[in-house]
């Protein structure tokens, strides 16, 4: 016979699935309260939508590889060159914008590739091959842009090509609709499909994928490409966005990235990362800093923040992770 969620308690499953969300209703909550004339605001939710919109995306970029047991921590560095990049081939070299944010996208699932096949078949741990490419791929920043920036001509960038970030659409801005569509294709993919299950078996437990006869190594690398992909794409907003290139500004976002991606796999499917948890882990993050700021915090509070909240993702989603076995392994009874 079943046995309730979350051992014994009914309540204890929707708790721990939607807690999350419902610390981002109370945190906007008191921040309207704390500021009624600037928090509670179409100007704030406008300016949460859009500049926490690339944390969001490097969040679901650093969460695909969690759901196999392996931490790419080269996408801070692939983003700085991925935006880079972008500018490069548009202001540079005289590319079409189309045709450099698909070579850029393209490259960054080809160096998602190249760190899976290092991770799995040279049998490296993730942390340590990950920073070390990381490095090198900020070397190559480095190499592109002489240790300076890019900065278009008078002209300035194609409209066309800002408006993917600038451009608004329902009234709302539209990197707000990007992060709402890839969070929506992840979810189905890792929830609905078989591909999905199979990189969480991965994921999980190894050797049981192994005696499943899955092919565990390539399943690892699929994670890693996807990641990069989905890096290329948060540096074409990044690009988009900043529309000058600084070799040194995706470091910036590494830890918000992974931050939201651990802290994720506490909400919705608690116990596991999950594309959905992600997205809400990332609002809970944005509502705080920007409550934080409006009221006049200082720039160290965000780094504070930052930290305060892995340590504290990190313990969660360890626990969430064991409550998780504990139920599945008491979940039925003869």
């Amino acid at each position: 016979m079943s046995r309730p969620d979350g051992p014994g308690r009914p309540g204890g499953h929707l708790i721990g699935s939607y807690g999350l969300l419902v610390l981002t209703a109370l945190l906007y909550l008191t921040f309207s309260l704390a500021l009624p004339d600037t928090f509670p605001t179409l100007n704030t939710v406008d300016s949460i939508l859009s500049n926490q919109s690339i944390p969001a995306v490097l969040a679901l970029a650093a969460m695909v590889p969690i759901v196999t047991g392996a931490f790419d921590l080269s996408i801070g560095y692939a983003l700085g060159l991925a935006h880079v990049m972008v500018l490069q081939l548009v202001v540079n070299n005289g590319w079409p914008w189309p045709l450099a944010c698909l070579a850029v996208i393209a490259g960054g699932a080809v160096v998602g590739v190249l760190n899976g096949v290092i991770v799995e078949f040279g049998r490296i741990d993730s942390f340590i091959a990950t920073l070390g490419t990381g490095s090198m791929l900020y070397a190559v920043t480095g190499w592109i842009t002489d240790g300076g920036r890019i900065v278009p001509g008078p002209r300035g960038l194609p409209p066309a090509f800002t408006d993917l970030y600038d451009s608004t659409f329902l009234g709302l801005p539209v990197p707000a609709f990007y992060v709402l569509a890839l969070a929506a294709v992840l979810w189905v993919v890792l929830e609905r499909l078989p591909l999905g299950r199979y990189l969480y078996v991965v994921g999980s437990n190894p050797r049981a994928a192994d005696l499943l006869g899955i092919p565990t190594r390539k399943y690892t690398v699929y994670a890693f490409a996807a990641s990069g992909l989905i890096v290329g794409l948060a540096g074409v907003l990044l690009a988009a966005q900043q529309q000058i290139g600084n070799p040194s500004v995706g470091l910036d976002y590494l830890l918000p990235a992974f931050v939201g991606a651990l802290l994720g796999s506490t909400a919705i499917k608690p116990g596991r990362p999950n594309a959905l948890g992600t997205a809400v882990a990332v609002a809970v993050l944005a509502v705080g800093l920007t409550g934080l700021g409006q009221l006049g915090a200082d720039f160290w509070t965000v780094p504070l923040f930052h930290g305060g909240t892995l340590l504290i993702a990190v313990g969660l989603a360890g626990y969430a992770a064991r409550r998780r076995q504990r139920g599945g392994a008491t979940g039925t009874t003869p």
